[in-house]
């Protein structure tokens, strides 16, 4: 082992003395590329920055996008696309047999090119990153016409029902019947301005009152309030010319229409998108409208947007079989998606909101998911303003080793948010402190009101869900408070900001199963001194358990990590609370079956509700066990005799045994299980997986898929970082990842052997391993 270092320590600095780069492959590799059209909106391509995201496709000779956008929700909090595109081009160049429509990865736009009619045209479509602005560049060989039509089919009140209302927070329990508000679309000046206004009465209000919260309504954070979403069209040397209706899939639109005065060689279309609570829609106009007319010339922020991009893909990557030459092999197709799903990724990188679980800003018509749901293309499963942590946080903790530091701030913002009304409700309800975060949340903070339950007994504590597969579960908030403490260590981040937020989520559970030991008895301790974590839940699938390890793994080693921050970071009552609350921590749950020694979900539990593996939460995310770390064959037994985990295995959704398998070195079995969760997904752009669990594009099946990828090629064990932990050593790679104490590892894997290698800060090379020496 010590010769293996050596090695290593050596082979850095000779790579940093030749400028040797750790990178061989091309990322034109990575474009997608059609050469035939779309058939529907189900055949679209992701493009998008900053917070906006585009389905782009071209059907029967036009131009279609879908306009998302993060943070733009109506009164019922569904999350609303802001609208449909179609650009017509005459003489129409893209009718004909020569055809091609890229995704240009490296660039982060989309180019579509096609030659009919006797006109030779190109198209660019691209997303401001610096600002909510989208650029559509048409330029032909002869002059020509474009027509835009932006398409709305809120152009009237629309009337959910059934099914359609899991895309908003009511779900299956509409306490009275659901409108969907009409926006209001309008040509003005030659521009199309378009918005939805939400109406003084929201979710929000309706939902304080269901959960008895009324007494400090005004007090608590209101995201939906005066919340109008919308947008402008327009275009230099475009006119108004009219409208018009029609049909899309399974939706009635109306269109309004934009038309070049005259023909020519050049065309351009910019739309702009605004969410944002305004109190008036006059200052909500002038807001959107200097966002339009930005001073940067059009060149300069073009310009940006590319070095954006640049910049981005210089953070990191994982690329399989780097040639270029192995396309049609299954792994190279892995790198592969997992550079595309990172894009997907990006594409909401600075919203006001994270990227949602369940189809990010890409979702599309749900009949071409399922053909029995006929709804407008509004609609995803499971919310648009409902958060659940157990899915988001896969979509979060790949961030960390791929570099994209900045992309978390979404996510920690969001609960940062929602801090004081989660502590209003440990107040109002059981009168202790501490924020009381609940799964299934709203983007208020409060559960989601179908979850929580109309029909409860009147009996029944009000700051409980009565539901038989969220009850007690407080834990999943600990996974981001993690998050916020490993980003000072994987970037520098200044964490003390994150720290109130931290302690608040800790004392719930230091002050309210105090609270629950004094309703059942006469000490709040057990014999030991340590806290009785009953009732409580092992995520959604171990009820009614007796010190689930999801919370006790949590608890410990978020207490652990907070410890160990500089006293200019914590200062000494707080590290004084810290230390005091670790010591009272119960043990994490073992067991023996059939004479091994196990983890165990619980101490003890009284059903089973789900298909989840929280019995290996202490491998991943909490990494108590795992490679180079005692009790490895504890691990490794529960992941493969575990009678419950045998039945529940598999790769789809938010599945994690690909992860579980990474994190344990059982090497084949982790590749076995990437190559099922990153292959290509049953639809034509690669990395729109599912619908799984949930939706289409799954997010949390791409982010589950990305994480057990880079734990598959990194992982690190207190100071030590062990490269190729579980790599198949006939998988020739290409890697950039991140580390903790900002460190970066980049190398090249070939025929088994690593054959280049660079670590910076240059000292931390002495504490690489290479497991496949």
């Amino acid at each position: 082992m010590k010769f293996n270092n050596l090695f290593l320590v050596l082979l850095c600095f000779f790579c940093q003395a030749t400028s040797s780069t750790a990178q061989s492959f091309s990322w034109k590799d990575y474009n997608i590329v059609w050469t035939s059209p779309s058939k529907n909106a189900s055949e679209s391509m992701p493009v998008g920055g900053g917070d906006i995201g585009l389905n782009l496709w071209v059907e029967n000779g036009e131009v279609f996008f879908y306009l998302g956008k993060s943070g733009a929700f109506d009164e019922n909090n569904m999350l609303l696309k802001l609208g449909r595109v179609r650009l017509k081009v005459a003489p129409n160049p893209f009718i004909g047999d020569s055809f091609r429509q890229e995704l240009k990865l490296e660039e982060g736009y989309a180019r579509i090119l096609g030659e009919a009619n006797g006109v030779k045209a190109e198209l660019h479509v691209w997303v401001d990153v610096h600002a909510p602005n989208v650029h559509v560049e048409l330029s032909a060989d002869k002059k020509v016409t474009m027509e835009a039509v932006y398409e709305s089919w809120r152009f009237k009140d629309l009337f959910p029902k059934k099914k359609e209302n899991n895309a908003n927070s009511w779900k299956w329990a509409p306490p009275t019947p659901v409108v969907t508000h009409q926006d209001r679309v309008e040509a003005v000046d030659n521009t199309i301005v378009f918005y939805h206004q939400n109406r003084d009465t929201t979710a929000f209000d309706i939902v304080v009152k269901q959960q008895q919260l009324d007494a400090v309504k005004d007090s608590l954070f209101n995201p939906l309030k005066k919340l109008i979403s919308g947008g402008m069209m327009q275009g230099k040397g475009m006119v108004f010319a009219g409208e018009q209706q029609g049909r899309y899939m399974d939706t009635d639109y109306k269109g309004f229409s934009l038309k070049s005065k005259s023909p020519a060689r050049k065309q351009n279309l910019q739309v702009t998108l605004l969410a944002k609570q305004s109190p008036q829609l006059a200052q909500w106009t002038a807001d959107l409208k200097k966002i339009a007319t930005l001073s940067q010339s059009h060149a300069a922020a073009r310009q940006k947007t590319l070095s954006w991009w640049k910049d981005f893909w210089s953070r990191s990557h994982i690329a399989i079989h780097p040639s270029g030459q192995h396309q049609e092999n299954p792994a190279w197709q892995v790198g592969r998606n997992y550079q595309l799903f990172r894009y997907m990724l990006a594409c909401n990188a600075y919203g006001a909101y994270p990227t949602k679980f369940n189809g990010g800003l890409f979702t599309y018509d749900p009949s071409a998911v399922d053909s029995s749901f006929t709804f407008t293309p509004d609609f995803r499963n499971w919310g648009g303003g409902t958060h659940t942590a157990q899915n988001q946080r896969l979509v979060y903790w790949p961030m960390l080793k791929s570099g994209d530091h900045d992309m978390m701030a979404s996510q920690f913002e969001f609960y940062l948010r929602l801090q004081q009304n989660a502590e209003w409700r440990s107040k109002v309800y059981w009168n202790h402190g501490g924020a009381s975060f609940t799964e299934q949340l709203e983007n208020f903070g409060l559960p989601n009101p179908a979850e929580y339950n109309w029909k409860r007994p009147s009996d029944y504590d009000p700051g409980l869900e009565y539901n038989a597969w969220l009850e007690y579960q407080w834990d999943t908030v600990l996974e981001f408070c993690m998050m916020m403490l490993e980003t000072g260590s994987y970037a520098g981040q200044d964490v003390k900001p994150y720290l109130p937020f931290i302690e608040s989520c800790i004392r719930f559970f230091d002050e309210h199963y105090q609270y629950q030991a004094r309703q059942q008895g006469s000490k709040v301790l057990d014999q030991q001194g340590h806290l009785v974590f009953y009732p409580g839940s092992s995520a959604e699938t171990y009820k009614m358990a007796y010190n689930a390890s999801t919370t006790v793994a949590a608890l410990q080693e978020v207490t652990k990590r907070a410890l160990r921050l500089p006293d200019a970071l914590l200062d000494s009552s707080r590290r004084g609370y810290l230390e005091g609350f670790l010591k009272k921590i119960p043990p994490l749950p073992k067991r023996q079956l059939d004479g091994r020694a196990m983890l165990a979900p619980a101490q003890v539990w009284a059903r089973v509700n789900n298909t989840e593996a929280p019995q290996l939460y202490p491998v991943y995310p909490w990494g108590i066990y795992g490679v180079g770390k005692p009790g490895l064959d504890t691990a490794r037994n529960t992941y493969l005799h575990d009678l419950d985990l045998l039945k529940f295995r598999s790769h789809v959704g938010w599945k994690q045994d690909n992860i579980f398998a990474a994190r344990l070195g059982l090497t084949e079995e982790a590749a076995r299980l990437t190559l099922l969760k990153l292959g290509n997904a049953d639809r034509r752009f690669p990395t729109f997986w599912g619908p799984g669990f949930d939706w289409v594009p799954d997010h949390n099946w791409g982010g589950s898929g990305m994480i057990g990828l880079q734990e598959m090629l990194l992982q690190t064990a207190d100071e030590k970082i062990l490269l190729f932990p579980a790599w198949p050593s006939d998988w020739d790679v290409d890697f950039k990842l991140h580390a903790p104490q900002q460190t970066t590892v980049s190398g090249q894997l070939r025929n088994g052997k690593l054959v280049d290698l660079q670590v910076f800060p240059a000292h931390r090379s002495k504490d690489v391993v290479n497991m496949l020496e």
